[in-house]
């Protein structure tokens, strides 16, 4: 019995998954919406961090605050995403 709802469960999880895979590649949007879509990995990747920045002094959020600063600045000067993550901690270690 365990067996069968180990297999329903995970039907259930994996229909909804797979269907817009196979229909997504059929599907023509416009300009807009794939300008929106590409944007959500972006938004999605700062939702995650944006947390972590701010408590990495939970007592002193300006610290992290100048780190996540740095690398955008980073980043932003085209820098290799090795040299950007170095600079940030660097920067965090140096004020702390």
């Amino acid at each position: 019995m365990i067996f069968l709802i180990i297999i329903g469960m995970s039907l259930v999880t994996m229909i909804p998954r797979m269907i817009p895979a196979f229909i997504v590649d059929k599907l023509q949007f416009r300009d807009w919406v794939n300008n929106w879509l590409n944007a959500i990995p972006y938004a999605a990747l700062g939702a995650l961090i944006f947390p972590g920045i701010l408590s990495v002094k939970p007592d002193q959020p300006h610290i992290g605050l100048l780190g996540g600063g740095v690398a955008i600045v980073l980043s932003y000067l085209g820098l290799n995403v090795i040299l950007v993550v170095i600079g940030a901690i660097l920067t965090v270690f140096l004020l702390t």
